[in-house]
């Protein structure tokens, strides 16, 4: 028997070669599409793989059934090629399918090793008191210790309420009396000079009292001259005095008046020699009416600086100023919450001598809590 494999693109094309090389009792055993060998075939067209056989002896019946049972076992072994070459396929495929799935692990354990080493968020939800407290621009450890205060407290009241009150729990309010001689202390650009020149116009204009006017800022020539100005036109004494001599005349030539404002010249908080310049003139001014004055638009991280540096001048009062400039009130708890002081007056704006009061506990935290506002 003779058996033959043929390459075509046709079926036409291996009929006419089958009949022509087997002649025309050639049995076609098999066919199947297949890529032409090499590399170059995986990016070609399919072709046609057809095979034939044929008995190349005949004699008699018994050749016959031999030719059949011949052609039977080719086509057998035909399929079992096959079979083999499917089989690879697959075992191909099966290998191709293991390396996708050992990527896929490797990635997966991959994802689970990152997520694993990033530290879990174990931070609670927001309350809306928190977030309320937060945007008021109160600093972290005050809202955490009002949290805490208005979680201890037992009643039907909401926590806006107790909120409140645990607030005006934490604010002191001056008991001091404007008279004597009242000084006025602060880093530059905080208003001291403006404060001063309203504290004059409500004691002199509104309280009827005789008010006297120093300054010792004699860095800044438009501080002194705003001043005279402001007295001039109130009608009070005023002086500026540049030495600890000139201080105790100052002093001496106004101690009939009701009371004396001292406005003091702006130093850095950080300069210790600086601040000690400055208490030896307070020293000589002999008085426990000392009144630190600080901005509500001072940044938060800034607050402790200041207070801390100028807790060697003694002052025993806080004085707000800017309330007008912000539109948050927390700062004001901040202030008073570091300083461990009362307060005296906050400012709100640059009118003399309107734009200066005292304010309640109630008050400031109604301010903080967005229930009233200054403008």
């Amino acid at each position: 028997m003779i058996i033959k494999r043929y390459i075509v693109n046709s079926m036409n094309e291996a009929m006419t070669r089958i009949r022509y090389e087997l002649g025309k009792d050639a049995v076609i055993i098999s066919q199947r599409k297949i890529r032409k060998p090499g590399f170059m075939g995986l990016f070609s067209k399919k072709i046609l793989e057809v095979t034939a056989a044929v008995e190349n002896v005949k004699k008699g019946d018994e050749q016959v059934v031999d030719s059949i049972e011949a052609i039977k076992k080719a086509v057998e072994s035909v399929k079992v090629e096959e079979k083999k070459v499917e089989e690879q396929k697959d075992e191909a495929k099966a290998v191709q399918n293991s390396e996708e799935l050992l990527r896929e692990m490797q990635d997966m354990k991959s994802l689970i090793s990152e997520m694993m080493s990033k530290p879990q968020d174990k931070t609670p939800r927001r309350t809306k008191l928190q977030v309320k407290l937060e945007e008021s621009d109160i600093n972290e450890k005050l809202v955490k210790k009002l949290l805490t205060k208005v979680k201890a407290v037992e009643g039907e009241e909401d926590e806006l309420q107790k909120a409140k009150a645990a607030i005006e729990k934490l604010i002191s309010v001056s008991k001091a009396k404007m008279q004597g001689a009242v000084v006025l202390v602060g880093p530059t650009g905080v208003g001291k000079t403006t404060t001063i020149a309203k504290l004059a116009g409500r004691l002199s204009l509104l309280e009827k009292k005789t008010v006297g006017l120093i300054t010792i800022d004699t860095y800044r020539i438009g501080a002194v001259e705003q001043l005279k100005t402001y007295a001039d036109i109130m009608n009070i004494p005023f002086r500026v005095v540049f030495s600890m001599k000139e201080m105790e005349t100052a002093m001496e030539a106004m101690k009939d008046c009701d009371v004396v404002l001292i406005d003091t010249t702006g130093r850095s908080c950080k300069n210790t020699m600086q601040i000690s310049e400055l208490r030896a003139f307070v020293d000589k001014v002999n008085t426990d009416n000392i009144h630190l004055v600080i901005s509500s638009t001072t940044k938060n991280r800034d607050v402790t600086s200041i207070i801390e540096g100028y807790r060697p001048l003694n002052y025993n009062n806080v004085i707000i100023t800017k309330l007008d400039e912000t539109s948050t009130y927390g700062s004001v708890l901040n202030i008073l919450d570091a300083a461990k002081k009362p307060l005296s007056f906050i400012t709100t704006g640059q009118n003399v001598p309107d734009d200066i009061k005292a304010i309640s506990a109630a008050e400031v935290s109604s301010l903080i809590l967005g229930e009233d506002n200054i403008c």
